[in-house]
């Protein structure tokens, strides 16, 4: 690897940190390509250093946090008979690859760019390896876990020992989704509505699983303002009280005796709604005057960060639903801490950037 170098420095005008920038490696790009890969339903776009510091610099992004999207280190071969043991080797010498590749980018442009390394999931022994060699040594920034692993959502058993490793570190995990274990609708790219639910099912489960209460020294970061999680709150909250059959006969008996309805709800909400404020959000191709209500209402404001989906969302987008979160009514403090402030809590060695 070259030695850290000093990198380029933004204009003092940028103040963005983008927390949902994709890096496509050319031999991972190659390999994709040639299994016909294509993630979220469409062609894989080009990358290159140079492509996301002209993108970064037109778009005020003072540094973007990259990682790789899906199918991250579960590429299925083509043609390729494998057992077991080879695709679990395979899944690591992919993982190992890209985190190394994400690093060197870091390494010359450490004032531009940081990366959450892939992991190898559902190869949870191989996860935890590749975890203590990505952080302890390449230092990355944290980790990208794909919302489901083979069909198995995060918030698996199969998964703890991950999750406690996480927790110990206190890691910052970027939840992205992956292909949806169900099969497509003809015509209707799977980034269209598919990431969206997957997202939303892995949310689901590290609520009901308990999980968000055994690791809660992790950070996860939802990507595109978590698909349709802050719509959804409250069927997910009835949901969770569904699992209390005691408390949910108490609660529906005490919200018929009027006037204490009012009261007991805002005492249910406070006690089970607290959930999703523990969640990181990026505004990805969701800063639109529908989705922003939603998501501000549900989420801790401290927790917002900006998101461009670059390149899998061309400029064009990057450019069009970043003009629509500036134009959105709110604070200033809360458009600075959109924009930067809370990524910089997350990660402070962008504070002083």
């Amino acid at each position: 690897m070259s030695p850290r170098g000093r990198g380029r420095k933004p204009a003092a005008r940028m103040a963005r940190i983008d927390t949902h920038q994709h890096v496509i490696p050319p031999r991972y790009a190659e390999l994709l390509r040639m299994n016909g890969i294509r993630p979220g339903g469409i062609d894989l776009p080009d990358w290159s250093r140079d492509g996301a510091l002209r993108m970064m610099d037109r778009n005020g992004i003072r540094a973007g946090i990259v990682s790789v999207s899906t199918p991250g280190a579960l590429v299925e071969l083509q043609g390729v008979a494998e057992d077991e043991s080879q695709a679990i080797a395979r899944g690591r010498r992919i993982a190992r690859e890209v985190n190394e590749y994400a690093a060197e980018l870091v390494q010359r442009e450490p004032e531009r760019f940081g990366f959450f390394a892939t992991l190898t999931l559902p190869d949870v022994e191989g996860a935890l390896d590749e975890l203590a060699y990505a952080v302890d040594e390449l230092h990355a920034d944290g980790v990208i876990l794909l919302a489901n692993a083979g069909g198995r959502y995060l918030g698996d058993a199969a998964f703890a020992p991950l999750l406690a490793e996480l927790d110990r570190r206190e890691t910052v995990v970027f939840v992205h989704p992956g292909e949806l274990p169900a099969p497509e609708v003809p015509g209707v790219p799977t980034f269209t509505a598919d990431f969206l639910l997957d997202t939303t099912r892995t949310v689901i489960d590290l609520i009901l699983s308990g999980a968000m209460e055994r690791y809660p020294k992790i950070r996860f970061i939802l990507a595109h303002a978590g698909g349709f999680v802050p719509f959804i709150e409250y069927r997910v909250l009835l949901t969770m009280l569904q699992r209390r059959p005691s408390y949910m006969i108490d609660v529906a008996e005490k919200m018929m005796e009027y006037p204490f309805t009012r009261p007991l709800v805002e005492i249910v909400k406070k006690r089970y709604l607290r959930v999703f404020r523990k969640f990181y959000w990026d505004t990805a191709l969701s800063a639109s005057p529908a989705a922003l209500p939603s998501l501000l209402a549900v989420a801790d404001h401290s927790h917002i960060t900006y998101g461009s989906d670059w390149p899998f969302a061309p400029e064009v987008a990057v450019r069009f639903i970043t003009s629509e979160l500036d134009h959105y009514p709110m604070t200033p403090f809360l458009r600075a801490a959109i924009n930067h402030s809370n990524a910089k809590a997350l990660f402070p060695r962008f504070a002083g950037k």
